[in-house]
């Protein structure tokens, strides 16, 4: 049965070719849900990753694939990954405080802007009512403004 690769963008398939070129496939299954797939091939390790000393190549304990060739779009950090160290942590706490800060304003800005206009058009319903150009009760009026 073929073996290919199982990482983004990979098409290394277990051949005599990609054997001659010296790439070996992994898949260890107490590290399986950590790569989530099946197999990888030895391009997305670092090469102190291995063990060579054997006949068979084999990955060391822990080794984790971490040699992706991902699209730009792919590269950027999740923000749901928490980072490895308190300091990464603290920043990345600081960058959302201060981006939900910006929201809050930008709400403000909103809501202040929303005000505004519903008394512009209040205004201008008044204004046409006076002028007899619409003809509207005021019970109309106070509707039309709320729903602006």
């Amino acid at each position: 049965m073929p073996v290919f690769c199982a990482a983004y963008g990979c098409n290394n398939r277990r051949s005599i070719v990609t054997r001659s070129r010296g790439i070996t496939f992994h898949n260890d299954t107490s590290l399986r849900r950590q790569w989530e797939s099946s197999k990888l091939c030895s391009e997305h390790f670092k090469p102190d990753d291995f063990d060579r000393t054997g006949q068979i190549v084999r990955l060391r304990d822990g080794a984790t694939p971490s040699v992706f060739n991902l699209p730009c779009h792919l590269q950027r950090d999740h923000s749901y990954a928490l980072p490895n160290s308190p300091t990464r942590l603290k920043a990345r706490l600081g960058e959302a405080l201060a981006r939900v800060e910006s929201l809050e304003r930008e709400m403000q800005n909103a809501k202040a802007r929303e005000r505004r206009a519903k008394k512009t058009v209040q205004s201008l319903l008044e204004d046409l009512k006076e002028k007899n150009l619409i003809n509207i009760n005021e019970e109309h009026l106070r509707a039309l403004c709320l729903c602006v």
